[in-house]
């Protein structure tokens, strides 16, 4: 598996697949053709059906503006083979030939792929060795150490450092969401309600109090990726409010240190990681349940080690978190595909025996 750094990823949103991913490609093209004199860029599938709400021609003209003028297809109506959220760049010299074009692919959490397999030139260093919980539960009871004690073997001591940003650029964005006020962008003119349900939530009886303030810090971050603000995937943009959420909290109103955060961190980072590696984070692929729904799972292991959970009971939990969003296929990539396999890799992903809602039929 490759680096928890791919799935935490500080960045602007909306959307990892639809923001991050094209504005990445877009910067990778624009180093090619720097003399470029128009480019032209095609976006297919998913991409294209929900481009225009989640700002993809802005992120990518943003960049190759810079050089020279742009031109944005939308193909809604074609999907190509690799996946929903194939991208097409062309640049024009000044004689108007076109380049070879290049096709590249959005595939989720803000990651590329030409879709070449072993030879993908997006391809990052795989430095896990053991790719499922299973396996990586059995070395903890090997050993006697837990996730975070793996990832730290895995990545080196760097990861810390790392680490301490991400968690930085988690907190900033929910105090920002916390403290900002106002219209989102967009045409539907919605009200940020962050700030109104945190204020709220201070007034609540304790009962009530915790899961309140979990649910105002969990939207300030929403509405500052909706907003364009800077976030952490985790694991993507759709989804980035749920883990800086659930953590703020716990650290805010349970007093847990840093330390022990990055710690967490580091554990919903592996599962989420387990995932994307043997299915996928793509809400374009797989719908929302691979965004949301490992979000929750990432969470629920992160809160699980803080408490105390041993790696048994992590697990449990992660599978928990994972399993009551299976079904949330709301994306419009899934109008061409169906979501089963996607489940099927999901439980074994992370090598659950657990298939309480599936019926001996083999209906959900």
């Amino acid at each position: 598996m490759e680096s928890i750094k791919e799935i935490f990823r500080i960045g602007k949103g909306p959307s990892s697949s639809h923001t991050m991913g094209p504005q990445r490609a877009a910067k990778a093209f624009a180093k090619r053709y720097p003399k470029a004199r128009r480019f032209e860029v095609t976006l297919y599938g998913s991409l294209a059906a929900t481009g225009k709400g989640h700002m993809t021609d802005q992120a990518i003209e943003e960049i190759l503006q810079e050089i020279a003028p742009v031109k944005i297809i939308w193909r809604p109506d074609i999907f190509l083979t690799i996946h929903p959220n194939g991208m097409e760049f062309k640049a024009f010299d000044e004689n108007d030939n076109a380049t070879t074009p290049w096709i590249v692919y959005s595939i989720g959490g803000g990651a590329l792929s030409e879709g070449k397999g072993s030879k993908d030139p997006f391809l990052t260093p795989q430095i896990y060795p053991l790719s499922t919980i299973s396996e990586i539960k059995k070395w903890c009871e090997r050993t006697g150490c837990t996730y975070w004690e793996y990832v730290e073997q895995c990545e080196g001591p760097k990861i810390w450092d790392y680490l301490t940003e991400v968690w930085k650029a988690m907190q900033d964005s929910i105090e920002r969401g916390i403290d900002t006020e106002g219209r989102l962008p967009g045409p539907l003119n919605l009200q940020r309600k962050a700030s109104n349900y945190y204020i709220r939530a201070t007034s609540y009886r304790s009962s009530i109090q915790s899961r309140s303030l979990v649910y105002a810090y969990t939207l300030a971050v929403s509405e500052e990726n909706a907003a364009g603000g800077t976030i952490v995937t985790a694991p993507t943009c759709g989804a980035c409010g749920v883990v800086p959420g659930v953590l703020y909290f716990l650290a805010k109103h349970h007093g847990f240190n840093d330390e022990k955060i990055l710690h967490a961190l580091a554990t919903a980072g592996l599962f989420g990681n387990v995932v994307k590696q043997n299915a996928s984070i793509s809400g374009a692929d797989v719908g929302c349940q691979g965004e949301v729904g490992v979000a929750c799972a990432m969470a629920s292991a992160a809160g699980c080690q803080l408490f105390g959970g041993s790696p048994s009971q992590i697990e449990y939990a992660a599978e928990m978190g994972l399993e009551h969003h299976l079904g949330m296929t709301c994306d419009p990539g899934l109008w061409t595909r169906s979501d089963t396999m996607y489940r099927t890799q999901c439980f074994r992903s992370l090598s659950c025996i657990r298939f309480t809602a599936l019926r001996h039929d083999g209906r959900w």
